[in-house]
């Protein structure tokens, strides 16, 4: 690799890649995924593979450095197999790990979140500002999807099965959700006979237009209007949540999965739906 790539992998650039890097687009990419239950026919790792894919290819539109994957989000209350970690401990992780991107001269961070859930990105949104205010570090942290359209954002439903149909179709068993009733974990549109390659594509090419957009204009501008502007715009869509049920992350995302679950695995996951 040579000092003239227009961006790389953290983990496999040499020092002088990486200034070279960063000297002509000071943007790094995060992808912030999970190991989560999204029913039987979908991988654990789910989560991470589509935010590593969009950080990727949005990092080849934008130049700058693409971090290692962390699989650590807001712990749900799932059973079994699915891994988090508690708010403290996330807040602790995003304040250090911005604090020490600002530090080393990273200008834009691009957070890219294919866990969702709203205490999960309330609490992304919460860093991004304190980074802003701190380090005058402008962070992008919002699940993809979200960029496009909210009704995008299930869980394991149609819209991340047909994602997982461009990235990784050999890791989609649709026949292991047999023909009854969906498990309760799977949230939003019936994938069965609805999931395609063509949904997931669209998908994918919008969230990637959006980001692109966007880390191009703070690029070019350093403005962070687009971004409280964004801000705001999120908490008020949650806005109805944290009335009835308060802003702490972990009992917050608790009674919206309780919503949105409701015993039935086909209602939406729009933080509007109670």
């Amino acid at each position: 690799m040579s000092d003239t790539v227009s961006w790389g992998r953290y983990s496999e650039l040499r020092p002088r890649e990486l200034a070279a890097l960063r000297a002509r687009a000071p943007v790094a990419y995060l992808p912030w995924g999970s190991l989560t239950r999204h029913g039987p026919h979908l991988p654990l790792g789910l989560d991470t593979m589509i935010a590593e894919a969009i950080a990727e290819r949005s990092a080849r539109r934008t130049g700058g450095v693409l971090l290692p994957a962390l699989t650590w989000p807001l712990a749900m209350p799932h059973a079994g197999d699915s891994l988090g970690l508690s708010a403290a401990t996330l807040r602790a992780l995003l304040a250090e790990g911005l604090a020490a991107l600002a530090r080393n001269g990273w200008r834009v961070v691009v957070v890219i979140s294919g866990f969702y859930s709203p205490g999960h990105e309330l609490l992304l949104i919460a860093a991004a500002e304190e980074a802003l205010a701190s380090h005058g570090l402008l962070v992008l942290a919002v699940p993809p999807l979200a960029l496009v359209d909210d009704d995008m954002l299930d869980h394991g439903a149609l819209w991340e099965s047909s994602v997982l149909l461009v990235l990784r179709p050999d890791l989609l068993d649709m026949e292991a959700l047999g023909s009854g009733p969906l498990e309760g974990v799977v949230v939003g549109r019936d994938p069965r006979g609805a999931a395609a390659a063509s949904l997931g594509n669209s998908a994918l090419s919008l969230a990637l237009e959006r980001i692109g957009s966007a880390v191009e204009r703070l690029l070019a501008t350093g403005d962070p209007a687009p971004l409280q502007a964004l801000y705001a715009q999120r908490r008020q869509r949650y806005r109805s949540l944290t009335t009835r049920y308060g802003d702490d992350p972990e009992a917050l995302t608790a009674a919206w999965w309780r919503e949105v679950t409701g015993g039935s695995a086909s209602v939406p996951l729009s933080p509007e739906s109670g």
